[in-house]
């Protein structure tokens, strides 16, 4: 179902492109031509009548269909009139009704299954301008969304309060710039005042239910894409190697989701906010790259079992990796970043290991910064390439080197830091029992860890027979720092399989 969902989610996304926005002249003809074109060129067939009085030209019963045989589904979207007025100055406005239906359906694991959707928008204005190779749609809404209707699997409708969504933006404005060359190039920007989302589940055949609303504010986007003529949805090997690439950035100023609901008969509630975040994404025939982060968020929990609510907060959290994507037999450099910021617990929460406050409760920050070197050696675009990877079990590729730049874990008063460099043998995989031979150095020093195992033996969660075998190990790794309760250690790995703590062997 994952190439029909990509094709269905391509046709939506296709449709809002040309329902948002160079002086000089284009004509309603050339509008319409070019969402035909562009919307045959994303893989639709596109249908509709289209009569033309004085400077209107009209639209009506406009039909957007893709099947995708090899996932049995297909999406279908109606617009029953849709109007484009030549103002005279170059620029055509485009009128659409207020309800747009959508439909997806298709089969899975053996279930047929139809979904109807509904477009929905308040006071859409949208203004083209341009030529026919460079054209802007500039646009402006109070309210524009998207809402789930009826739902059927194996033909039985599902009762209507058993599903519910609503997603919803708030004064919408932003623009979309299609250049037409060798390829059609597009570029957007929007920025919207709040996007509210709001589900609702209740089991038809049980007692569970749950409801989840929430919101974002001062919504930014930015994005690029570059979509090649033979575009072609269900090859995705193919549309990459023709030049499609992507690359957006999302940012909100702040935002807050509620939870609750009942599940086995205990009720339970779940409050979350943020002062703020990103997600960005590029992607082309050669790499993948996220970066995701998200500042002062608190998440609050409430469930029947306990009488106050667990409460936990972190300053920052955020990931960021860049992969290589292409079967080659080069080797190509990755990165993967992550960090946890000041996580913070509330008393309740401690109470439940720690009554008596012993641990030291100062924020607790886990960073990791890492970039290398690996080979891509299976295709990952090619799904019968990716089904045999998981069939038998056989690696996606090689790990050539890694460099750890940051390494920070701090909490409950001890603090590990470090960094490493290392390079991998992949044709001697027999040292270290099926993993490539690493050489290389890592160095590592913990501060704080006697005193952590002396509180953990004082409140009873570790013995002391368990806390001399811990003490030896560190003893065996680690050499005493300048500074009191400090460990530093160097850990090295030769050529010839051997491991090294302190110019001391151990493997």
């Amino acid at each position: 179902m994952s190439v029909f969902l990509r094709r269905s989610s391509g046709a939506v996304l296709a449709y809002a492109l040309v329902t948002q926005g160079a002086l000089a002249d284009v004509t309603a003809q050339q509008v319409w031509d070019d969402w035909q074109a562009y919307l045959s060129q994303m893989g639709y067939t596109v249908s509709a009548e289209q009569s033309t009085a004085g400077n209107v030209t009209t639209i009506t019963d406009m039909k957007v269909v893709a099947t995708v045989p090899d996932a049995s589904g297909s999406f279908e979207m109606n617009v029953p009139q849709m109007t484009l007025t030549e103002n005279g100055d170059g620029t055509v406005n485009i009128g659409l009704p207020e309800s747009l239906p959508m439909t997806l359906s298709g089969e899975e694991d053996g279930e047929a299954f139809s979904v109807d959707i509904e477009y929905y928008h308040t006071g859409l204005e949208m203004v083209v301008s341009g030529d026919p190779d460079d054209m802007t749609y500039d646009y402006s809404a109070p309210a524009l969304g998207l809402k789930l209707g009826g739902l059927q699997v194996d033909d039985e409708t599902i009762p209507e309060d058993s599903l519910d969504m609503d997603l919803k933006l708030s004064d919408l404005a932003g623009s979309t710039r299609m250049k037409i060359g060798e390829s059609r190039s597009v570029d957007q920007n929007m920025t919207a005042a709040t996007l509210t989302y709001d589900l609702v589940f209740n089991d038809p055949e049980g007692s569970d239910d749950g409801k989840i609303n929430g919101s974002l504010n001062q919504l930014t986007f930015e994005g690029t894409s570059v979509v090649p003529d033979d575009f072609d949805g269900t090859d995705p090997q193919a549309f990459f190697e023709n030049g499609f690439s992507f690359s957006g950035l999302f940012t909100y100023a702040s935002g807050q989701t509620a939870i609750a609901g009942t599940s086995e008969g205990e009720a339970f509630s779940m409050g979350s906010e943020s002062e703020g975040g990103r997600f960005g994404v590029s992607i082309d025939d050669q790499r993948l790259a996220y970066d995701v982060e998200q500042n002062s968020s608190k998440l609050a929990v409430t469930t029947d079992d306990l009488p106050f609510p667990i409460e936990i907060a972190m300053a920052n959290a955020g990931m960021k990796f860049e992969f290589p994507v292409q079967q080659s037999e080069e080797v190509q450099p990755f990165g993967f970043a992550m960090n946890l910021k000041d996580f913070t617990m509330s008393d309740v929460l401690w109470s439940m290991f720690d009554p008596a406050g012993a641990l030291p409760r100062d924020p607790a920050t886990i960073a990791l910064d890492a970039t290398g070197t690996a080979k891509i050696l299976t295709n990952l675009f090619d799904p019968e390439s990716v089904e045999a990877m998981e069939t038998t079990g056989a690696a996606p590729g090689e790990l050539h080197s890694l460099k750890i730049n940051e390494l920070l874990v701090s909490l409950v008063g001890a603090k590990l830091t470090g960094d490493g460099d290392f390079t991998f043998d992949n044709s001697n995989a027999a040292e270290f029992d099926g993993m490539p031979t690493p050489t290389g150095v890592a160095n590592l020093q913990l501060v704080g860890a006697n005193a952590l195992i002396d509180t953990l033996i004082s409140m009873g969660l570790v013995d002391e027979n368990e806390a001399i075998g811990a003490r030896m190990m560190m003893g065996m790794m680690a050499v005493p720092g300048d500074a009191p309760d400090t460990l530093n250690s160097k850990i090295e790995f030769t050529e010839d399989g051997q491991i090294l703590a302190n110019g001391q062997r151990i493997k």
